[in-house]
């Protein structure tokens, strides 16, 4: 497959499903944590971790692949902020996802729920305006 037009459509599909998936975990996962029972809650996030990890990890990892090539063949400044983006999103989920999920791990914590859902945005944001950027890379015209 050597069309170019196809890998920025399926570029597009890999964020447009991210960013489905983070506004569902923005409005409705996340905020569901703290009607987990107390007894159920230590069970209930690490299945969570491990389901939600088969959901994004292939998207992401295309996602990632496909915006490098992006970088590598179409350098300019469409590619390179939907890339800047990608490295917010990324680095939002290693830096404060990954350890407000590890936290909620040992148990429910309400303040780290909070900065949890709160710290949350930054991706919704970073994913949402990565489908406008790559619809505007797949129609250079819109």
């Amino acid at each position: 497959m050597n069309d170019p037009q196809l890998w920025l459509l399926v570029h597009m599909a890999a964020t447009n499903y991210m960013t489905g998936v983070i506004w569902f975990v923005q409005l409705v996962q996340y905020p569901l944590f703290s009607r987990v029972g107390k007894n159920e809650f230590i069970p209930f996030a690490k299945e969570h971790t491990g389901r939600t990890t088969w959901v994004v990890a292939p998207a992401m990892l295309l996602e990632l692949t496909l915006v490098l090539w992006l970088a590598w063949t179409r350098p300019g400044l469409l590619t390179m902020s939907g890339l800047a983006l990608l490295v917010v999103a990324w680095i939002s989920t290693w830096a404060w996802q990954v350890p407000m999920h590890r936290r909620l791990a040992s148990g429910f914590d309400a303040a780290a729920h909070r900065r949890l859902v709160r710290g949350n945005w930054v991706r919704t944001i970073a994913w949402t305006m990565r489908s406008v950027v790559a619809l505007m890379l797949l129609h250079p015209h819109v």
